[in-house]
């Protein structure tokens, strides 16, 4: 197809989601290279990302364009021998075990202190907030780490496994409100160092290590923002690990994104440039994966938080980028603006939920009450 076919191609394909190019709308397209339709025709998301890195084209509200495109289900029409092969590597290959278990870290986490110390607020929690209260980032976060330490219903001298601990604020929290101590592990060096410094002086071990290592007992066991990392080959581990680690009487949580359809495969681009190796985990496949192993005694679906928390990201990233761009490049910082705005149109236009499962070994007699 020639430059004028695949324009027009592209005009018939976001009319049915309301964009227009070159519009007036702050949702609408504005292309500023002709190569652009080709590329994404080529090349689906990846070609869509990419061409936005290079400045191909932009929208003033890009996470609203993003809204419209995928509550218009546009990308199923951009199947390409990309979105293809990521399926063949998903369906054949373990990518989350191994060294490759590691690469998230390395690529994604070990970025850069300073970037995530300036996007994620006062508390480096990578993470939805829980803004049933909350009117502010801040308090968001210390409500969600509040309501997972309610439900876990940890008190004084217990001991806490923090799986995917980050940088180290759920274990302080707990550490500081609850009284409890913990071990906190990740495969990510940068997020290890920063941890052992916040949490100097309280009764909390960070290691850089690999779920799969962990065998010991606790009181409770939480894992926030993890899970999409693991992959359904490994989903049973992971809930095994968790079983073997929880006493009888013990309680876990498990913060993860989740979507409402089976995710076959990773986004290309999403995979290429923020989170290699990853995968969304669907309902089905978690039922799955801890069937026999825990009685789920909540699931809690807060997902159109994740759209004002990463909301709240964006606002501060882009306050933060004059002290930022000596570091990082203009590149940069459109994939870091096209990852953030794409990530909130998933949650605004309920592709993706967050879920907080409460989960107990043999269910909780008599019942759990679990806090909101």
């Amino acid at each position: 197809m020639n430059s004028d076919s695949l324009k027009q191609r592209a005009r018939d394909l976001l009319a049915q989601a309301g964009v227009a190019i070159d519009g007036p709308d702050p949702t609408d397209l504005r292309v500023h290279h002709e190569g652009f339709y080709a590329r994404v025709f080529a090349h689906g998301t990846l070609g869509l990302g990419e061409s936005y890195m290079d400045g191909w084209w932009d929208a003033a509200d890009l996470a609203g364009f993003f809204t419209r495109v995928l509550r218009a289900n546009l990308d199923d029409a951009l199947t390409t021998i990309d979105t293809l092969l990521a399926h063949l590597k998903a369906r054949l290959i373990n990518v989350q075990r191994g060294a490759h278990a590691w690469e998230v870290g390395r690529r994604h986490y070990d970025l850069g202190n300073d970037l995530f110390a300036a996007m994620l607020g006062k508390r480096l929690v990578y993470s939805c907030g829980y803004w049933a209260r909350a009117q502010d980032l801040d308090q968001a976060q210390e409500d969600k780490l509040d309501l997972i330490c309610r439900k876990l219903n940890l008190k004084p001298g217990q001991r806490v496994l923090d799986v995917g601990c980050g940088w180290g604020e759920a274990l302080k929290f707990a550490a500081e409100r609850y009284g409890v101590a913990g071990v906190g592990i990740t495969v990510s060096a940068e997020q290890a160092a920063y941890s052992r410094e916040l949490c100097a002086g309280l009764p909390i071990e960070i290691r850089l290590q690999d779920y799969r290592e962990v065998d010991e007992r606790f009181d409770a066991v939480l894992s926030v923002g993890m899970f999409e990392h693991v992959g359904a080959k490994n989903h049973r581990t992971w809930f095994e690990m968790a079983r073997r680690c929880v006493i009888d009487d013990g309680l876990v949580l498990l913060h993860s994104i989740g979507s409402h359809a089976t995710v076959t495969r990773p986004d290309p681009w999403i995979d290429r440039y923020i989170f290699p190796n990853s995968l969304i985990p669907n309902a089905s496949q978690v039922a799955h994966a801890l069937e026999g192993l825990f009685v789920v005694e909540d699931w809690h679906n807060f997902g159109a938080d994740y759209d004002l928390t990463l909301q709240a990201w964006r606002a501060n990233f882009d306050a933060a980028w004059p002290a930022l761009h000596g570091r990082y490049d203009e590149r940069f910082r459109r994939m870091w603006l096209f990852y953030l705005s794409c990530s909130a149109a998933i949650f605004r236009s309920r592709r993706d939920q967050l879920w907080q499962l409460t989960l107990s070994p043999r269910g909780v007699m008599g019942g759990f009450r679990v806090p909101r």
